[in-house]
């Protein structure tokens, strides 16, 4: 039987952020058919058991290994039986009800003034810190320009947001409705019948970047990439980790392999050495900062580059 909605959530030793993340879901969601399908890889912690005990509502599809979020996500998507998919991050939690606006949203969209005639391929929402403080969430393509302006820290500058940078992360860019390149999979809704046609996320990425990937795709057939206010989410995000070195050389490792998949050689070859120039600019910055585990980071991505 067909629902509105299917979110999936996607776990690895997060149990009491799942738990808070589900508490959340079944607390404010109200006046639209929904599915909560839990993809856990492997975890050791008890958040199998937790679901299970818990959530008995929930669809839980349990692995025996991690196998990244890519390919957990699309073991989601298999078994989902929504007009709408929401991947949502474990990391999460709801502070409204958030879904029905978010899928009423995509079906005013659709057509809409916002997507330029173009059927509705992606939406995200507005996702907030613990603090309520506005998280970058969007962007554009990383074509060359935008690494350069990214790598050189020209699209932090005020006005930085006409550039179409990388990274969004002008605060005032996210108090209206937006067409962009790509939303993040932090909280990202796309309708199954693009899914259909565009095909799932590439399993080739582990994780960092699938976003990125699966919205070039999901634009390059047509569609529209859409971010609004709407509704707000709480992303705790990387408040997990004082010093993300992962998400660094994942994001590096992700703009690399989309070259690879979608530029040429000559494109691939600038695209590694601004990589490199802009982790080198970064080591100096925070060397005389004193910042040594952000050093030892930005040297970790320089190589893998």
């Amino acid at each position: 039987m067909s629902v509105d909605l299917s979110v999936i959530i996607v776990n690895w030793n997060t149990k009491k952020l799942l738990e808070d993340c589900l508490s959340s879901i079944f607390k404010f969601t109200k006046g639209i058919s929904f599915e909560v399908i839990v993809v856990d890889n492997g975890s050791t912690d008890g958040s199998r058991a937790m679901v299970k005990k818990k959530f008995p509502q929930v669809t839980l599809v349990s692995n025996k290994e991690n196998l990244g979020f890519t390919k957990a996500n699309n073991q989601g998507i298999k078994v989902a039986k929504g007009k709408y998919i929401l991947l949502l991050n474990s990391d999460t939690y709801l502070i409204e009800n958030s879904f029905p606006k978010l899928v009423a949203k995509a079906r005013r969209l659709k057509g809409s003034t916002l997507s330029r005639v173009e059927p509705l391929g992606a939406l995200g929402p507005l996702l907030l810190g613990e603090d309520q403080s506005i998280q970058q969430s969007v962007g554009f393509f990383p074509y060359l320009p935008q690494i350069f302006w990214w790598m050189t820290f020209i699209d932090d500058l005020p006005g930085g947001t006409i550039l179409k940078p990388y990274h969004v992360d002008h605060n005032s860019f996210y108090r209206q409705d937006r067409k962009v390149d790509w939303v993040t999979g932090a909280a990202i809704l796309v309708p199954k019948s693009v899914i259909n046609r565009v095909g799932p996320l590439d399993e080739k990425i582990f994780m960092y970047g699938e976003e990125v990937e699966w919205c070039y795709r999901i634009k390059k057939a047509g569609y529209s990439i859409c971010f609004s206010p709407v509704t707000k989410i709480i992303h705790i995000g990387r408040g997990s980790q004082k010093i993300p070195t992962k998400s660094f050389i994942g994001e590096y490792q992700g703009i690399i392999y989309f070259y690879q998949k979608y530029k040429g050689r000559r494109s691939l070859q600038i695209a590694r050495l601004l990589l490199k120039m802009g982790a080198l600019l970064r080591v100096g910055v925070f060397a005389i900062l004193g910042r040594k585990e952000l050093v030892n980071a930005y040297v970790q991505a320089f190589k893998v580059v």
